[in-house]
């Protein structure tokens, strides 16, 4: 846990993917590459595996996937589970920057 501490806890905003290898698609891959390629250094995207990572899953209350959180500056400010497309999440986190 004191892992995702440090990964949310930076000085600019960071959108976390919750995916399951059941769950993910190629199509979801390439919206992330696509949404880290537009923010380039002005935002973290990161991904992570909930059966690799389910005592976080659990304390976040990640129930389906995908789970789409943005962080900024430690703090939670948007959560969305199910499909959104790299506009959506480029515009969602350039609103934090």
């Amino acid at each position: 846990m004191a892992k995702f501490g440090e990964l949310i806890n930076i000085k600019k905003p960071v959108l976390i993917d919750f995916y399951s290898d059941l769950n993910d698609s190629e199509q979801t891959l390439n919206i992330l590459r696509d949404v880290a390629a537009a923010l380039g250094d002005r935002a973290k995207v990161i991904k992570i595996d909930v059966k690799k990572n389910e005592a976080l899953a659990d304390v976040l209350r990640v129930k389906g996937n995908p789970t789409f959180m943005i962080y900024n500056n430690g703090e939670m400010q948007w959560r969305q589970t199910g499909f959104q497309d790299a506009n959506t999440l480029i515009g969602l986190v350039q609103e934090y920057l």
